[in-house]
């Protein structure tokens, strides 16, 4: 019986593939895994990650907040004001408050903007590929070395392990966007 059963598998198993160990042609070549181009793989880890989440400014639907289309990936929009927090609350550490677009927030380092990644000179148009590695797996503002720290709420130490090629993918991603004109304001120190 066990002899039968141990035959059996091995036929079957030599019948899924060809005797140099390939597949055969009744099974699809790419286990149906899709490659894709880099702009697409990037667009497509810029979703998964949730960069729009900060990144794009909102407007207001029946069903809440939703991506502002026009202004895909542009940041805090610099021509709103961001006030009217308890600066109390926000520099004791216990909350931390943001604008209704999700794009400024105030805590215990202050009043942080995100950031404008279309590829804008106003964005990372300008950045070279290392700089956008350095500030996505350093931290580092604008990918300059000698730069300040990432506020938060960017979490750049969760992709500090993030490969060179999926970095390389959102790059060319981004630098495919439409160009966004929007000079987010510096952040503000906190407060005392």
């Amino acid at each position: 019986m066990k002899t039968t059963f141990i035959l059996t598998a091995l036929v079957m198993l030599m019948a899924c593939t060809n005797d140099t160990g390939t597949k055969t042609a009744d099974q699809p070549a790419d286990n149906n895994i899709k490659i894709l181009d880099s702009v697409t793989r990037g667009r497509y880890l810029v979703t998964i990650m949730g960069c729009n989440d900060c990144h794009t400014p909102k407007v207001m639907t029946p069903k809440g907040p939703a991506l502002d289309e026009k202004r895909l990936l542009s940041g805090y929009d610099a021509s709103r004001p961001f006030e009217g927090y308890d600066k109390a609350t926000a520099s004791s550490g216990a909350f931390a408050v943001m604008n209704g677009e999700n794009t400024a927030y105030a805590g215990p380092w202050g009043v942080s903007y995100a950031s404008n990644l279309t590829s804008d000179a106003s964005g990372i148009g300008n950045w070279s590929l290392e700089h956008f590695k350095r500030a996505m797996k350093n931290g580092k503002y604008k990918g300059l070395e000698s730069s300040r720290d990432l506020l938060p709420p960017m979490p750049w130490q969760n992709y500090i392990n993030i490969s060179d090629e999926d970095l390389e993918c959102i790059f060319a991603f981004l630098k495919s966007t439409t160009p966004v004109e929007n000079i987010v304001p510096a952040p503000v120190p906190p407060m005392q």
